[in-house]
């Protein structure tokens, strides 16, 4: 935004009026990130409860290696639990993937979006997330790598 103050015949810049709605932008730029101890709380919580609901979801497993790709069963269902999505290929076959974060949306039933050239899921593949039914974006994330647990 560019203001500007006539003098006589003269446009001359105004750094006050420059400053002032740049400032203001920037407090509330500032402020509008801070969390409340109620949402901060919150958050914690639900943090806390997605990190149970996933040990509850690998008991009885074990991690047996770790790969930059796995390949895109279609029949595999998925879950989410905070950041970290679950591929449930079988009973004994889960493959486990720490994003960047930004699909969450997939725990509360959202649909997740990947494009693959080569026909399998790789670390730095972009997901997105999309409402069912309007297909509304609402969320992103970079897949990590596969950590495949086992029987």
């Amino acid at each position: 935004m560019r203001y500007s103050v006539t003098k006589g015949d003269k446009a001359m810049e105004s750094p006050m009026r420059i400053l002032v709605p740049a400032l203001s932008i920037a407090a509330l730029a500032l402020t509008g990130c801070a969390m409340s101890p109620a949402e901060t709380a919150r958050a914690e919580s639900d943090a806390a409860a997605s990190r149970a609901a996933l040990g509850q979801q690998l008991a009885g497993l074990h991690a047996t290696s770790t790969s930059d790709c796995m390949t895109n069963y279609g029949s595999s269902s998925l879950k989410a639990y905070g950041s970290t999505l679950v591929y449930s290929v079988s009973k004994s076959l889960v493959y486990v993937n720490d994003t960047t974060g930004g699909c969450e949306n997939v725990e509360r039933g959202d649909i997740l979006v990947t494009r693959s050239i080569s026909g399998q899921l790789c670390r730095g593949d972009i997901g997105q997330t999309v409402t069912p039914g309007s297909r509304v974006p609402s969320g992103s994330c970079a897949l990590g790598s596969f950590t495949t647990y086992r029987k």
